[in-house]
């Protein structure tokens, strides 16, 4: 997987007002509807939303990958946010959620969306990987911080 084709500095959000789990998936939703693709951002959170309800999608350590496959969609886009404050994701561990990586994928992408979530997991399992999003001052070193290679 390449986080450089997934994500784009405008789809990286550095410091942004969570609130609640609703107003992440808006915010996730409407940079997403940025991707050139045509879906809007109700689609968009609507699915995102849709899958959330199956289960949360906060796996701990104040990390959540909210996902979903849209037949709208033509290629895998993702959107990175970094929250100033934590929001509780109904998370496996019962801690707030403050570094949110959403991804959508086309409908039939079915291996292709599991390749990439088990990507994503790994790369945010990595402490190291955490704490460099976590000290991001601007959208633009999130978004640098978020593909540079792990160490």
């Amino acid at each position: 997987m390449n986080l450089i084709s997934l994500l784009s500095p405008d789809r990286s959000l550095c410091a942004a007002e969570g609130g609640s789990k609703k107003r992440v998936l808006e915010t996730l939703a409407e940079a997403l509807s940025h991707s050139g693709q045509e879906i809007s951002a109700g689609e968009l959170f609507n699915g995102l939303i849709e899958r959330e309800r199956l289960g949360s999608t906060g796996f701990g350590k104040g990390i959540a990958i909210p996902h979903c496959r849209l037949e709208s969609c033509t290629e895998a886009i993702a959107a990175l946010l970094k929250l100033s404050d934590g929001v509780d994701f109904d998370a496996m561990d019962d801690q707030p959620v403050d570094i949110i990586f959403a991804l959508v994928v086309p409908n039939e992408a079915t291996s292709e969306h599991l390749a990439i979530l088990q990507e994503l997991a790994g790369r945010l399992d990595n402490a190291s990987y955490r704490n460099r999003l976590r000290t991001a001052k601007t959208s633009s070193e999130l978004y640098q911080m978020a593909i540079a290679p792990l160490d």
